[in-house]
């Protein structure tokens, strides 16, 4: 079981509140993703969830029992850092095998755990290695293997891709979604990138300032964003704003749209502009348009587009698809 539930929990270093009061449910057997922007608190709710920050108020709950004042040790987790943190001068089964040596397990319960941890990374050819002969997504998978074999209530991974590149970091994206679905453990993964929330969260909770701003599935906050800040947050490319006439004609204060559901022509729309900068990534292509008083618009539109800079051309909004926003930043 791993049931995590956090009762109004805050953190205060001195007068400065960090985390307000937050009440979450995690439920067993749930992938969730903390995601907001840096300074956002979700890096320091993990290290309350994990035991190695102190909980200033409230409760911190798995599967029932209150570990709120308990050791990190005692919480039945395993976290996965930024930094592999393995050990240079051990192989790759030793540094699997360390902490179930250090809970003085025999050695043939740590060997099977080892190499079946092993065989679910596709690390067995590789426990004969030291960390400096593997690759970053080899080292990462080292660090996940050593969590795994302590078979924990959960694993806490803290932005463990962003030391890798953009490539890797797409196959242990997809590496570390399977290593779930196999497990079946609750996971939960701090990250400030949206698209690693989209892809792999069966939940997201969006931080802001210490505050949850939204909590819900990828396409939840996709479709209805509760207010701006999860609106433009949440989407790549980001959406669009747009206040004065084109958001008072909704009875708005701001309307949003997303690059996808924005329309583009050379011959007629509702909104004129001029193309500015493309971004052409192959299947899409993000065209900046510099529209007549309401800013650069982005539309996400084909491909094989053909328009060229400085080029006169029409938006059209998609109008079940356009978001309308009260005075207080709130989705109407």
């Amino acid at each position: 079981m791993g049931n995590i539930k956090l009762e109004s929990v805050s953190k205060a270093f001195g007068a400065t509140i960090i985390i307000p009061k937050i009440d979450l449910d995690i439920a067993d057997g749930e992938f969730v993703v903390f995601v907001g922007p840096s300074g956002c608190g979700k890096s320091t709710l993990l290290r309350l969830i994990a035991g190695l920050e102190d909980t200033t108020e409230g409760r911190i709950l798995i599967d029932g029992a209150d570990v709120t004042n308990a050791a990190p040790a005692r919480r039945g987790l395993a976290m996965v850092f930024q930094s592999y943190a393995l050990y240079p001068h051990m192989s790759v089964y030793n540094n699997i095998a360390f902490p179930l040596k250090m809970a003085g397990e025999d050695k043939t319960a740590i060997d099977k755990k080892v190499r079946d941890a092993a065989r679910v990374l596709n690390l067995a050819d590789y426990l004969d290695r030291r960390p400096g002969q593997l690759s970053g997504g080899q080292r990462q998978r080292v660090a996940i293997g050593r969590a795994i074999v302590r078979q924990p209530k959960a694993f806490l991974f803290d932005e463990p891709l962003s030391n890798l590149d953009a490539a890797l970091r797409g196959t242990m994206r997809l590496e570390i979604s399977e290593l779930h679905q196999q497990l079946g453990t609750t996971m939960i993964y701090v990250t400030h990138d949206q698209v690693e929330a989209m892809t792999m969260a069966d939940k997201i909770v969006v931080l802001n300032a210490g505050n949850i701003e939204q909590v819900g599935s990828p396409l939840e906050l996709y479709r209805s964003p509760k207010n701006l800040f999860v609106a433009g947050f949440i989407g790549s490319p980001k959406m669009n704003f747009l206040k004065g006439q084109p958001a008072a004609s909704h009875g708005a204060e701001t309307i949003g749209i997303r690059p996808e559901h924005l329309a583009i022509s050379t011959s007629a729309g509702e909104w004129k502009g001029k193309v500015g900068v493309a971004e052409h990534l192959g299947a899409d292509t993000f065209v900046h348009v510099h529209t007549d008083g309401l800013g650069t618009l982005n539309v996400r539109a084909p491909g094989e587009i053909g328009i060229e800079h400085g080029q006169d051309v029409w938006l059209t909004p998609d109008p079940a698809k356009i978001h309308r926003f009260g005075a207080d930043g709130r989705a109407m």
